[in-house]
């Protein structure tokens, strides 16, 4: 199938199932003291198994915590735990703050993986039928907010190579669709490794 054509039937396919509703950003600065021993105070964590918090989109963030909190879809035995107590409004108020702060930038730790990765972020692999991640998640990594898609923009390549291998396994299945399981399981460890790097040093 030619790749422009399978990238707009991608597309076109993709339907979102967040629902928007508003977060408070001081009530969510006054809840988010217990995320910074993690995600940092400001949403940068200093561990790359951690995930930046900061800039991403307050719905996709309060819509993961509701799915680590009901463990059906996204389980982690460490974030159910924190998720557990938290109501829908404190999940959007936390989505509220932490969408609110600078987005951190970040660096590849290799050029030849970050340029091998930076070809099928933008151009995708029509032989194995996987379709550009910026056709979702935008040239620059911002995502999508109306779509549900995440910013990836500077997130750290540990945690996005952790995020695709457990779309691929399936441990992880709160992609809208299945998309994001389909897109994972069709990639090779290289090209996951080498998208990861380049997503740390997009802006």
């Amino acid at each position: 199938m030619n790749q422009n054509l399978f990238t707009l039937l991608f597309v076109g396919f993709a339907m979102s199932s967040v629902a928007h509703a508003a977060g408070d950003i001081s009530a969510g600065e006054s809840k988010a003291g217990v995320c910074a021993g993690c995600h940092g105070p400001a949403g940068v964590s200093s561990n790359p198994a951690w995930p930046k918090l900061a800039g991403q989109h307050e719905s996709y963030i309060a819509a993961q915590l509701a799915d680590m909190k009901s463990g059906k879809k996204r389980s982690d035995a460490t974030m159910g735990p924190m998720a557990a107590p938290l109501s829908e409004q404190d999940m959007l108020d936390l989505g509220a703050y932490f969408s609110a702060q600078n987005v951190s930038t970040g660096q590849a730790t290799s050029q030849e993986l970050a340029d091998a990765g930076g070809r099928l972020y933008r151009g995708g692999n029509a032989e194995s039928m996987v379709p550009a991640c910026m056709a979702c998640h935008g040239p620059n990594g911002l995502g999508n907010r109306e779509a549900g898609f995440p910013l990836l923009a500077g997130q750290h390549a540990t945690y996005t190579a952790k995020a695709l291998s457990d779309f691929a396994s399936g441990v992880r299945s709160n992609d809208a669709a299945g998309m994001m399981r389909d897109i994972a399981q069709r990639m090779s460890k290289a090209e996951v490794k080498a998208v990861s790097e380049f997503i740390a040093g997009l802006h």
